[in-house]
């Protein structure tokens, strides 16, 4: 099992680093409005990210993540995630 450890570097950026078989570290960034949509006021950003990297690692290896990314662009590869994660 993995585990997900979530950096805050600025309001909406983010490092998140992946232990697992291979390690890896991912640069995310969301827009407020996309995090509000998803998660309103129930969750902080933090969580969300989290919970995005959970759903991302049931369906992929952590070194199939992409290294550099914004969280909307999870629901081109999968488009149920809005509904799931949310």
């Amino acid at each position: 099992m993995a585990t997900i450890t979530v950096k805050k570097l600025a309001d909406y950026q983010f490092e998140v680093s992946v232990d697992s078989r291979t390690s890896t570290s991912h640069q995310v960034t969301v827009s407020e409005q996309y995090a509000k949509k998803l998660i309103g006021n129930r969750a902080s950003v933090e969580i969300l990210i989290h919970d995005s990297f959970e759903f991302l690692l049931a369906s992929e290896p952590n070194t199939s993540i992409l290294r550099n990314f914004d969280l909307s662009v999870i629901a081109q590869y999968f488009p149920e995630y809005e509904r799931l994660i949310t």
